[in-house]
């Protein structure tokens, strides 16, 4: 003899199996969404872990002290943005360790016979070696410009001139568009950063932060453009038209001033 269920219990068994479905599918999504957020979660924390060990190393890599350079170069180039740089640069200049020097990023009205005026005893050797370029307005400028005025000059080696916290950016930029050139670093350290442990500042903790900051801005650029760059303004070296970007000591600066760099 066949039972036949009735219609209520039929109905109650068919919601029971799709409840179980639905509630089973619901687990399944709750399941993925933490994973994903566990994924995310450690994706994070292996980003923050290698922006702080990235920046750890960017600040071992800035020099502390001043170097006593043992060779010569072909030519010297100051990048101008920082205290004493023009200075140092002309003292290298006149000591005969290279045979012309390029000053980069320089203000229109300044003249290398202004800075002949204010280093009276270098006269000589800036009137006859120094050239001013007038164009760069930012580091990657200031590399193009030097790889011009290498070229133009034929130079081989050169003895790069800027702040300490700036160098490795600075050497990044220039040795991507003179791969085959060899650079010698120079860098000018300020008082600051020599006598006191870079974290005792906030004005020189947030000064290295915005460095490394634009140095790994500079890395990602060159490594998705691989072509040695150009800039879109015109870009030229003179040596008698110029000024330097920004205030340097030594170097009077005229009232009306131009944008500093990057």
């Amino acid at each position: 003899m066949i039972r036949v269920q009735p219609r209520a219990v039929t109905n109650r068994m068919a919601a029971y199996g799709q409840n179980g479905t639905g509630t089973a599918a619901a687990l399944a999504r709750t399941r993925w969404r933490l994973r994903l957020r566990r994924f995310a979660f450690r994706l994070v924390l292996i980003a923050i872990a290698a922006w702080v060990l990235g920046f750890g190393v960017f600040v071992l890599r800035v020099p502390m002290e001043e170097v006593a350079l043992t060779e010569k170069a072909d030519g010297i180039v100051a990048l101008t943005g920082g205290a004493s740089r023009t200075n140092d640069a002309i003292e290298l200049l006149a000591s005969g360790r290279a045979k012309r020097l390029l000053i980069s990023g320089v203000h229109r009205n300044t003249t290398t016979g202004e800075i002949a005026r204010l280093m009276p005893e270098h006269e000589r050797v800036i009137a006859c070696c120094v050239d001013l370029d007038h164009s760069a307005l930012n580091t990657l400028g200031n590399a193009i410009e030097t790889r011009r005025w290498a070229e133009q000059q034929g130079f081989r080696s050169l003895i790069v001139v800027t702040s300490s916290y700036h160098m490795p950016r600075a050497m990044a930029e220039i040795a991507h568009q003179l791969p085959s050139a060899r650079l010698m670093p120079f860098p000018v350290v300020s008082d600051t950063l020599r006598n006191e442990p870079w974290w005792s500042s906030g004005a020189t903790a947030k000064l290295l932060l915005s460095e490394y900051l634009k140095y790994i801005y500079a890395l990602v650029r060159m490594r998705l453009d691989p072509m040695l760059g150009e800039e879109p303004s015109s870009l030229g070296t003179t040596k008698e038209v110029g000024g330097l970007s920004r205030p340097d000591p030594g170097v009077v600066q005229p009232p009306a001033s131009q944008p500093g760099r990057l």
